[in-house]
């Protein structure tokens, strides 16, 4: 049964109750940038997988060089002399090691370390038995005859990656859920996970009408003023490549039913339909009566908010359709609060909103209706906290308020006027921490 005059947190949770996360696929790690991961990953190794060293220099035994440094000049067959510039200004006994091998990265040592002996070793290189530092090249200087003088031991027992320090094996990496960031590809690779386990990308169908509305290949219509552009198409598209769907668009249906039956149509394979326009009240509206002649399970029609109070919701054929108003500010406000969701959940997250955050009001504001308004504003930090201040006019119909807003300011429905300095809640639209439940 349909529902009118629902709030907006009623709206959104009877919209994601309806959907569900889509099909698993796997993809090559390369293609899975961004996307969320489907099942967890458990390491089926340790890393590092060896013990290996954290600088280029030598792999040494930290007895045959710690301690050296307190016995004052270093003793040579002359007899005494100062320490070795290298010492950093302290005197220390000195200490040669006879070099047994060299180990480049990407090779295994070959001998155990003796007492006396040491390895030319490189960064990432696994260390020899009987090693347990490095000591890096610049503290040494190197002698004929495969020695090599420690001018500085600052490092004994240092300068080591041990094995499974990063990730022991057989612990669970990334939990389901986890948005895959670059660092987490990199975390995979070291694994050798590829393919991973991700949520298929939601097609979402789009779909414009009116008979006003034109695309952009009929440019001096626009200009001449005798059409206008269909702005939505353009800002839906990069809306949903952004939020990680993959849009089908439409096109833009007349004003007429059997032009919208044939459109819609092309919906057939979609994930979700979202439409704009068409689900008021005028006679020129026929978006929600073709539907219903489609067999549309309408769940809600209308919403107790300003802008975009005109959204409609139901199942076509078992699939979401989401009835967006057609003014392009109502676009995109409607589109974050209840399509974005919507989208997060079928490709695997949990937390679907952005969260709110408080905001001390920079300016007073007067509103009309007791709906709960969302207004566009730029939220700027401010002494010890953030500081709202709308973008200017907030008509449905001024775009420009949307391109330089970072929030939507929330007012709600029992506040008909808020003075300078008082707090509300503001959803920052650049956020990246989200939350479960609406905040709004």
């Amino acid at each position: 049964m349909s529902r009118q005059g629902l709030t907006p947190t009623e709206a959104a949770a009877a919209i994601v109750a309806a959907v569900s996360p889509l099909p698993i696929e796997a993809v090559p790690l390369n293609d899975a940038l961004d996307r969320v991961l489907a099942t967890g990953v458990t390491s089926p190794i340790d890393v590092p997988a060896w013990d290996n060293s954290a600088m280029d220099g030598y792999a040494v035994r930290s007895e045959d060089v710690r301690g050296k440094g307190a016995g004052g000049a270093a003793e040579t067959e002359g007899g005494r002399e100062p320490a070795p510039s290298g010492a950093r200004g302290r005197q220390m006994a000195e200490v040669v090691l006879r070099v047994i091998e060299i180990i480049p990265a990407g090779c295994f040592p070959t001998r155990r370390l003796g007492p006396g002996e040491c390895a030319r070793i490189f960064t990432g290189a696994p260390l020899p038995e009987g090693c347990d530092g490095v000591i890096r090249q610049e503290d040494t200087t190197p002698l004929p005859d495969d020695r090599v003088r420690i001018d500085d031991p600052r490092d004994a027992g240092r300068n080591v990656r041990y094995r499974g320090e990063d990730i022991r094996r057989s612990t669970v990496v990334f939990e389901t859920g986890t948005e895959l960031t670059p660092a987490h590809l990199g975390v995979l690779a070291s694994l050798a996970q590829s393919p991973v386990s991700v949520r298929r990308r939601p097609r979402v169908a789009i779909l414009g009408s009116g008979d006003e509305i034109v695309d952009l290949d009929e440019r001096e219509a626009i200009l001449a003023g005798r059409k206008i552009a269909s702005s939505n198409s353009y800002t839906l598209r990069a809306l949903l490549h952004q939020n990680g769907a993959e849009a089908l668009d439409l096109g833009i249906a007349r004003d007429d039913p059997e032009d919208l039956r044939a459109r819609l149509r092309g919906a057939a394979d979609a994930d979700l339909l979202v439409t704009t326009a068409g689900v008021s009240v005028g006679e020129h509206d026929h978006v929600r009566t073709v539907l219903d002649e489609l067999g549309l399970d309408l769940r809600f029609w209308r919403i107790k908010m300003r802008p975009g109070a005109p959204v409609g919701f139901g199942l076509l054929r078992g699939r979401p359709w989401i009835g967006l108003p057609g003014n392009p500010v109502s676009t995109m406000v409607t589109f974050e609060l209840f399509v974005r969701p919507v989208i997060r959940k079928m490709i695997g997250h949990r937390a679907l909103y952005r969260r709110a955050v408080p905001v001390r009001v920079g300016e007073r504001i007067a509103l009309g209706p007791r709906l709960r308004h969302f207004l566009r504003a730029v939220v700027t930090e401010e002494g010890d906290g953030r500081v709202a201040r709308l973008t200017g006019p907030q008509g449905s119909g001024i775009l420009t308020s949307m391109a330089k807003a970072n929030a939507l300011l929330i007012v709600p429905e029992d506040r008909p006027e808020v003075g300078e300095g008082e707090t509300l809640s503001a959803i920052l639209l650049e956020e990246t921490r989200h939350v479960e439940e609406p905040p709004f």
